[in-house]
């Protein structure tokens, strides 16, 4: 009886070992997607895994229904939309929205292997006069449209930081790679925001909406005249 107890014992343990490696496998290899349905059509997006913070974040406000209703709120042709701020659920004509959101940010989480080429999401956040560690917005996000650039303007870009670095006392020259020119001659961005912004994923689905969002008449504050808005947002996790 003891021998039959430990055969059935030994081969529970194996069935149970082989299912805890079936369930890890299965979840490597996969990553974190959200679909945003807007008035303007479908957005999916891919979380980065690289932004853990961010991503769970994202995925957690995602499933708790917290997106839906919200406004592009500022829209900019040629550089990017922008969303998140929970007080625009009201759509108060002509009103500037984009203080509102959680009042605990997050850390940031820039990598310097993460840029802001086309289509990238990224997080909001305050200026670094008052947000000196870039922290960002728990909420709030930006899509990039961005544009083409050429090396003149990129060694512009390199100049333009260089200034900045240099009012904040920071004297590394700054050069964008030949690697990061490429992709910024060839499907473009928007540079000058590198090393600035966490970014923490990337449109892989829907960048004509995107396109259609920002090229929208906008008023003075950049904000669409004719109001957009989320429909609904899902998180679902897809193979790689």
């Amino acid at each position: 009886m003891i021998r039959s107890f430990l055969k059935s014992l030994l081969a529970l343990s194996v069935l149970t070992f082989v299912i805890s490696v079936s369930a890890f496998s299965a979840g490597r290899g996969r990553s974190w997607n959200v679909r945003i349905v807007t008035t303007k059509g479908e957005i999916v997006v891919k979380l980065y895994d690289e932004t853990p913070i961010h991503r769970d974040n994202f995925v957690k406000l995602v499933k708790s229904g917290y997106y839906e209703g919200i406004l592009f709120h500022r829209v900019i042709n040629n550089f990017m939309i922008q969303s998140g701020d929970p007080d625009s659920k009201q759509r108060e004509p002509g009103k500037l929205y984009g203080d509102g959101g959680p009042s605990q940010n997050l850390p940031a989480e820039i990598k310097p292997h993460i840029f802001h080429k086309r289509g990238v999401l990224a997080s909001a956040r305050e200026g670094d006069d008052i947000n000196p560690n870039r922290e960002s917005s728990a909420s709030q996000f930006y899509i990039v449209e961005g544009k083409i650039l050429d090396d003149e303007a990129l060694d512009a870009v390199e100049k333009r930081v260089d200034k900045r670095n240099s009012d904040n006392n920071i004297n590394i020259p700054y050069k964008i790679s030949p690697e990061r020119r490429a992709v910024y001659k060839s499907i473009g961005g928007t540079p000058h925001l590198d090393t600035q912004y966490t970014v923490y994923g990337e449109v892989v689905s829907g960048m004509e909406v995107v396109e259609a969002i920002s090229d929208v008449k906008t008023d003075s504050n950049d904000r669409p005249v004719e109001d957009i808005w989320i429909i609904s947002a899902k998180a679902f996790k897809k193979r790689n």
